[in-house]
């Protein structure tokens, strides 16, 4: 997907978003690897099963996306927000989520290997089937 397009369906999901006309954005199963969505408005985004492999979504806000099957192995997701989020099976492994806001997200069977939660927010995110054996959980809040 080249930029202008996406820049267009981000655009008239923030139509939808302010009930001004336009639609959520459909990211379904998407190519994004490499991506700078740094800062982006991605709420109610729908993303399962893209690829967003080495991302640059730091900054974003992803509240309320559909996130299940993404691919974030990589990625960079400081400061992200995924505040009840669905990341059902989501790959996180070696993304950076220091600061992240994963309060109230699905994070169930996500991978999280290698992955730097440090200072992250997961309060209420349910962590069914998810092993933080070998994530960084300095100054995390459960």
């Amino acid at each position: 997907m080249d930029t202008k397009e996406l820049q267009e369906i981000l655009e008239n999901n923030k139509l939808w978003l302010n009930g001004k006309g336009g639609e959520r954005a459909n990211l379904k199963n998407t190519i994004l690897q490499n991506a700078d969505l740094q800062g982006a408005n991605l709420q109610y985004v729908d993303l399962q099963g893209a690829n967003l492999q080495n991302a640059d979504l730091s900054h974003a806000n992803l509240s309320h996306a559909n996130l299940q099957d993404a691919d974030f192995q990589g990625a960079n997701l400081q400061d992200a927000d995924f505040q009840e989020a669905n990341l059902h099976d989501a790959n996180l492994q070696d993304a950076d989520l220091s600061h992240a806001n994963l309060q109230g997200a699905d994070l169930q069977y996500a991978d999280f290997q290698e992955a730097n939660l440090r200072g992250a927010n997961l309060q209420g995110a349910n962590l069914k089937g998810v092993d933080l054996f070998l994530a960084n959980l300095q100054d995390t809040n459960f």
